[in-house]
């Protein structure tokens, strides 16, 4: 799908960093209009956050409207709350992992499983992609707060670089 994307969107930058908040944020396109969820959000609006002409957002919508590839992947993107954020208002607990190589396999399993084995239920866990993020992280949200005894085995894990608890 990346490479459709460069494809589609590589001569045109503005459209490619319209196309890239979109994915990001968990916009989808209907009808050649823009949405979070079910609501309609304005061209205006999007424009300015992305730093474009609001012409550049209608041409981005409309691109993918036309390519029954671009709006198989556009069609169906949804946004998701990173509870990471309000996870210490909740009496939650989380971990936010840097990586080393975010392509490597099994980080994910072997933090979950650490957690898991200290009795700790995990609420969320969400991982950003390395195509969108120049340092991706991993959000893991616990149903309570993590203890400091489990920092050492959690910085050991496969690929962590950096950990800290919030």
């Amino acid at each position: 799908m990346w490479e459709d994307i460069a494809r589609e969107f590589g001569i045109y930058p503005g459209q490619s960093k319209v196309a890239r908040m979109m994915i990001k944020l968990g916009l989808r396109v209907r009808d050649a209009k823009i949405y979070c969820g079910d609501v309609r959000l304005s061209d205006v609006s999007i424009a300015r956050s992305a730093g474009v002409d609001r012409r550049v957002v209608r041409a981005t919508a409309e691109t993918i409207s036309k390519d029954p590839e671009l709006m198989k992947f556009f069609g169906n993107l949804q946004p998701v709350a990173n509870l990471s954020h309000v996870a210490h208002e909740m009496n939650w607990g989380t971990v936010e992992i840097s990586v080393d190589n975010a392509d490597q396999p099994g980080i994910l399993a072997e933090v979950s499983k650490i957690i898991a084995d200290a009795g700790i239920s995990i609420r969320q866990a969400i991982v950003e992609d390395p195509e969108l993020n120049e340092d991706p992280k991993l959000y893991v949200v616990t149903g309570s707060e993590v203890p400091a005894e489990l920092i050492p085995l959690l910085k050991k894990a496969k690929g962590v670089r950096e950990l800290t608890l919030r």
